[in-house]
């Protein structure tokens, strides 16, 4: 059997998730910076605090532009299907390293599809409460009210964010072959049939997923 390498990710996309990642890095730093003055010392790497002011909402929007271009090519891969909820009573032989008899699920499994749905949630909060509280631009056309209550919504999603990106680089690390994926663009032949059976037979066009993989030797 044909053992090349399964393309996951394009140059295009896997440059354009890093560009989010180097920003979302960029964003959160600046945003800390902002948030309390214990931490303003983080305004340093900035060029200190106007700067950090200035340039954190223009990181922001950028990053939003950037990871709608990945929420365009990849969110018909993330809609849930009767496999999901298969595969979610059964997380604990996941966890395990365990998958013989769990369901084969698509490109990407529930847990990563519902860090995609957050992310994007996360992410129309943080702008459009970004834009309510930018005073250099857009704060003089809401009352303090609004700016306040946006605030709050801004300081809310930007700390889910932070966690869900947390628990995204976990995930990464923890299911080997993942960070490679993103970083080289292809994987195995085993590693999709294992970690995603469904999308491994519709790349592959396989007609018995049953049927061991074999090597050259």
């Amino acid at each position: 059997m044909n053992d090349k390498p399964i393309l996951r990710y394009t140059s295009n996309q896997r440059t354009n998730h890093w560009l989010v990642a180097i920003l979302f890095l960029m964003a959160a730093l600046s945003g800390l910076a902002l948030f309390h003055p214990a931490l303003f010392w983080l305004s340093n790497l900035f060029g200190g605090g106007p700067w950090t002011r200035i340039l954190h909402p223009f990181m922001g929007v950028v990053m939003f532009v950037l990871f709608l271009g990945l929420v365009i090519q990849f969110f018909r891969a993330n809609f849930f299907i009767t496999n999901d909820r298969l595969w979610l009573r059964r997380v604990g032989r996941v966890i395990k390293n365990e998958e013989e008899g769990v369901p084969p699920i698509g490109k990407y499994n529930p847990g990563q599809k519902l860090l995609f749905w957050t992310l994007l949630i996360c992410m129309l909060v943080l702008l459009f409460s970004g834009l309510v509280i930018w005073r250099a631009y857009f704060s003089e056309y809401f009352g303090i009210t609004s700016i306040r209550w946006a605030m709050l919504l801004h300081a809310l999603a930007g700390f889910i964010l932070v966690l869900s990106i947390i628990v995204h680089i976990y995930a990464g690390i923890w299911i080997k072959g993942s960070v490679s994926a993103m970083v080289h663009g292809g994987v195995s032949r085993a590693w999709a049939k294992k970690h995603h059976g469904l999308w491994y037979r519709e790349v592959t066009r396989d007609e018995h997923p049953d049927r061991p993989i074999s090597k050259k030797g």
